[in-house]
């Protein structure tokens, strides 16, 4: 039996996506919401991590912060991490960060990226379940709890906290 060389054996392995998402507020808690023009439902500033390049999830944040919205903002700590399954998609690694509360400056000189977005919206805490479907609504609920809490990182499973005993 002969051992596959190491580059076989990596183009072997299972494939994961990897998406990076930045959580950005007002000075009265609404989140941030764009609307993307390809798929229902809202979403946050964020997209795949463009790994293939060296990118890391937190550059990922940062880049299309900056492409989706026109803001080059820098990047705070992680709030949620996400491992959702997919049927139709190989799985995806969720990132969260803390992009901060944006002063009306700011929010005055958003340019959306118009070959994916419609608009943007600022949505209290409360009303977000209406505008995020799935698992981005619990990560991003699990998220605000971090920021509430003052805690580390939450770690979620489609959207939910993981079961760690």
């Amino acid at each position: 039996m002969t051992t596959p060389d190491y580059a076989t054996y990596i183009a072997g392995l299972p494939r994961v996506l990897a998406g990076a998402a930045a959580l950005f507020r007002d000075d009265e808690g609404r989140v941030l919401l764009v609307e993307p023009n390809y798929r229902e439902g809202w979403a946050l500033p964020g997209g795949t991590v463009e790994s293939d390049e060296g990118e890391t999830p937190r550059q990922g944040a940062r880049r299309e912060t900056l492409e989706e919205i026109g803001l080059d903002l820098p990047i705070g700590r992680l709030l949620a991490v996400d491992w959702v399954s997919g049927a139709a998609r190989p799985p995806i690694v969720a990132y969260l960060y803390d992009g901060g509360v944006l002063t009306e400056e700011q929010f005055a000189s958003i340019r959306l990226q118009e070959s994916e977005l419609l608009s943007w919206r600022l949505v209290p805490p409360a009303d977000l379940p209406r505008y995020l479907l799935g698992s981005l609504g619990h990560r991003v609920a699990a998220a605000l709890d971090v920021l509430v809490e003052g805690t580390g990182t939450a770690e979620l499973e489609n959207g939910r906290r993981a079961d760690i005993r």
